[in-house]
Parts: structure tokens; sequence; C-alpha cells
């Protein structure tokens, strides 16, 4: 099966997948919300809407259509520009039980001129050459876990977690090497490529709240993950500091994402890392 038809069928299951679970949630909300709020145990819900704003980082080795070695890059040293994100999340809970999901889209792009950050074949580009390199990512990330509220008290909440992430990766790219290429073969210095990947992990965690202040309206949010499955490993961490209202809350934060991806792919690892802030309403 060609790369090109995994990709395609990764996305459809993400897609199928994601609808159903909308229509899920939708469904359930509309007849749970019917239900007192002043009820013990009641249903309660949040949805969020946020900015992620990362450093994207990692390794790919790219096999360019008729050339005869792999063109491999860090991607950190070309991507400069965020061209189109999509994120947000919707948790419900009643009693101590509850499930959260999280869905990131991205976009990004960049471009590199005169650059030595690449090799070929597994060689460095020779000193008295150079390459031109445009470079695109876009990447699903779609995080559902079921969790368990270990501890409620005043000032402080710990979640027990656990569920899956689902990673759909897909990279272009295309270079120019001029100057002194030496024994580069000819079909490898200029070319384009494509790499993608479709991951499944497991994962499981913890989540919670310190609170303080007046009311306790001032708190310190922090997330923690860890798994592994099509993916060798990958963790998560977010801490930072909100402040809630009767309504919501806002939240600044440091988010960071790590793939250590199987090394038969082509694309070796990535990392994701930078600020956060978003709005959660909360009914």
């Amino acid at each position: 099966m060609s790369s090109n038809l995994k990709s395609t069928t990764g996305k459809r299951k993400f897609v199928l997948s994601f609808v159903v679970l909308m229509m899920i949630i939708l469904a359930s909300t509309g007849a749970l919300a019917q239900q007192a709020a002043s009820e013990t145990g009641s249903w309660q819900f949040g949805v969020g809407i946020y900015g992620w704003f990362p450093d994207i980082a990692g390794q790919t080795a790219f096999t360019p259509p008729g050339g005869s070695s792999e063109f491999e890059i860090d991607i950190d040293n070309i991507l400069d520009n965020l061209e189109f994100t999509l994120m947000g999340t919707f948790d419900m809970r009643k009693g101590r039980w509850g499930l959260l999901t999280d869905v990131i889209y991205m976009d990004v792009g960049g471009s590199e001129t005169g650059t030595r950050e690449a090799s070929i074949g597994g060689n460095q580009i020779p000193i008295n050459a150079a390459a031109d390199v445009n470079l695109d990512i876009e990447s699903w990330i779609w995080t559902l876990v079921g969790y368990y509220r270990a501890i409620e008290q005043t000032g402080m909440t710990l979640d027990v977690l656990g569920g899956m992430r689902y990673l759909d990766v897909e990279q272009s790219v295309n270079w120019n090497i001029t100057g002194n290429v030496g024994e580069i073969p000819v079909p490898d210095r200029t070319g384009a490529a494509k790499a993608s990947l479709s991951n499944w992990d497991l994962i499981f965690g913890a989540r919670g709240r310190f609170a303080f202040g007046a009311q306790h309206a001032w708190f310190v949010p922090y997330y923690f993950d860890l798994g592994a499955g099509d993916s060798d490993f990958t963790w998560q961490g977010v801490a930072g500091l909100g402040y809630a209202f009767h309504w919501g809350e806002v939240t600044a934060v440091w988010r960071y994402l790590y793939y250590d991806l199987s090394s038969d792919k082509p694309i070796k690892d990535m990392d994701f890392s930078g600020p956060a802030v978003g709005y959660t309403f909360r009914w």
C-alpha cells in the first residue's frame, strides 16, 4: 500500500471517528443538560477554545521520487509561519467520572535560503554548497481520555486519566542545492517530496489545579500524560496560570508535546513547545 493511500485512509478514519464522537457528545449534552443544575451529582460541562503557538522541532528523512538518496532536515531550522490553526476542548463530568477531548489542527510552513542544515544520503551538504528549502507541515492531534476525580477539596483537585491520542502529520518539502555540490548525484540536487504518518497511542496521566487568592479565583492548572503504541514513546506536559469566573475561566499556560516515532518511518521525531492562551465556558 502506498504512503499516500495510507495517509488518506488514516485521515478518513480520523474524520469518521471525530464526527461520531461529536454526534455522541452533542446528543448526550442535549439530553443531560435537561437535568436540574442543583441536582446532587448532576452533569457539568466545559467547552474551550484556545490558541497554541508552538515552536516545532524534529527530524525527517524525505525520499524524493527518482532520487537516489534521502534528503534529511531538522525541521525547526525551516519553520517560521503559522498558516492556519483550529483548537478546542470539550469536558463532561458527573460525580467523580468524566470524559475529556482535545482537538488541534495546525498548518505551518516556512522557507530557508542558503542553509546547510540538511544532508543527502546521510552526508552533510558540502561546505561550499547550500540549499534553498521550502517546508509545509499539516497536522491533526486528537486526544480522548476518561478520568476519575481522585481528589477534590478546597483549593485542589486531582484527576487520574487514561485514553488515546491520535497524530496525523503530512510534511511537504522542496529544495534546490547550489554551489560546489561535490559528489551529490544530479537527481538529488533539486527535488520535492512528502512524508506522512498516522499514529494511535494509548496514554495515561493526571491533571488538576491548585487554587489560591480571594475566593480561590486564581489557580495553577497542570496536565501530564505519557504513552506508546504506534509511536515508540510520547508525552505531554502543561502548566500555567488561570483565573476563574462564575461562568468560566481564562488560562495562560506553557504546553509541550513530544513524539519519539519509529526509526523505520520517514518522520523520526517531533516536538511542539510554546505558550497557549484560552477561554473555557462552564455550566
